[in-house]
């Protein structure tokens, strides 16, 4: 399986969580996560898997093999999600993790595939004297990993004696806009129109001037915002967040229908369309989600037995530019131990939308909507 066709079916699993996700818990609420970090925890614990589950892994995350899923790894790791900030462009990190209670035996393939592919940093544990410890660790090395902004993903107590194994994966990005796009002096308060009708006022909006990336279709426009690139030539990667904004005031719910149901949507309508503004608003936000993702898992069919699954996210989107986290992690549980529980246009987003942020080849890193700006 190539890059190309990796990256397009992890595209298409995380718009099937999406999907879950506006349905359930996020209906009624804003939402980030991040996919991208929800699929290589699944593919970390698939890649330590034998026969009929390692099948359901293969299924649910639309992979041919479990080459293919490792390979998919190795490049997000040390290509796409590779740090920029050397040459001027996003900081990223990607890291990955995994916990192992010390009485576990670990098979040397899959030992050689957690550090080739995965680059993951290997801890061998005492879960059964010491599960508070073996928290503190993890929630500590998450901390690290996003620089500070998710500090707790695991609660008191949530670890146990009966834990054996913990899988992680943290995300961080920081990126400027390519251009002085918004002026702070410029930005100024306005109304946003909520999906049930009301109102809400002082929501601070940014505003420009400058010719932006606006395509317009049937009943919704999209803006695609970039961010500055690395300077090294041989970085060809470039970042971008793209707004899909409904044209009518409570359009989101089934505009995210059509985002996340119909096959290639997103390649077909995130588009590069440079055109004079007449009016630009965007809501400046700052969101966080958590959320337990195995039982998201379980309702799109992946057997989450003796596994919980924690996801948190945040982003902050101002004039300057975006700074987002992630984190994923797993706990798996010893056998038979129960699991504890060209035109001019305007866009003016003053109402509900969805954002993502993409890199150029088609990896989703964040994913989500905002329905209510005062509303963290």
């Amino acid at each position: 399986m190539d890059l190309k066709e990796s990256i397009s079916n992890q595209t298409e699993v995380g718009l099937e969580i999406t999907k879950q996700l506006l349905q359930t818990e996020f209906k009624d609420k804003n939402m980030v996560y991040s996919s991208v970090s929800i699929h290589i925890v699944l593919s970390l614990i698939a890649a330590g898997k034998t026969s009929s589950d390692l099948d359901q892994f293969l299924s649910f995350l639309k992979s041919k093999s479990i080459d293919d899923l490792n390979s998919f790894a190795y490049n997000l790791v040390t290509s796409i999600l590779a740090d920029a900030s050397r040459g001027g462009g996003p900081c990223l990190n990607f890291a990955n993790g995994l916990w192992l209670d010390e009485s576990l035996p670990l098979d040397h393939s899959y030992e050689k595939v957690l550090s080739t592919s995965y680059k993951a940093a290997l801890n061998h544990v005492d879960f059964k004297s010491n599960p508070e410890g073996v928290r503190t660790q993890v929630n500590s090395w998450i901390n690290k990993e996003t620089n500070g902004l998710i500090p707790e993903i695991l609660s008191p107590h949530s670890v146990t004696t009966l834990t054996s194994r913990i899988f992680a994966n943290a995300l961080y990005f920081k990126a400027t806009w390519d251009d002085e796009y918004f002026d702070a002096s410029r930005t100024r308060k306005g109304e946003f129109h909520l999906l049930n009708g009301d109102l809400v006022k002082g929501v601070r909006f940014m505003t420009s001037g400058h010719r932006h990336s606006i395509s317009a279709y049937d009943g919704f426009k999209v803006l695609s915002l970039p961010y500055k690139r690395s300077r090294d030539y041989k970085d060809m990667r470039g970042y971008k967040m793209h707004l899909l904004l409904p044209d009518a005031r409570d359009g989101l719910p089934a505009l995210a229908e059509r985002v996340c149901s119909e096959s290639g949507f997103l390649d077909r309508h995130l588009q590069w369309n440079e055109v004079k503004v007449r009016k630009l608003l965007i809501r400046k936000f700052k969101i966080s989600s958590r959320f337990e993702a195995s039982s998201v898992m379980e309702k799109l069919g992946l057997p989450a037995d003796a596994m919980v699954m924690m996801h948190e996210a945040l982003i902050e989107v101002d004039e300057n530019g975006t700074t987002a986290a992630a984190a994923t992690v797993a706990q798996s549980y010893w056998a038979l131990a129960p699991p504890p529980e060209v035109k001019e246009e305007d866009f003016v987003a003053d109402h509900p939308f969805m954002f993502l942020i993409k890199e150029g080849r088609g990896t989703v890193l964040f994913m989500g909507h905002v329905l209510n700006p005062l509303a963290g």
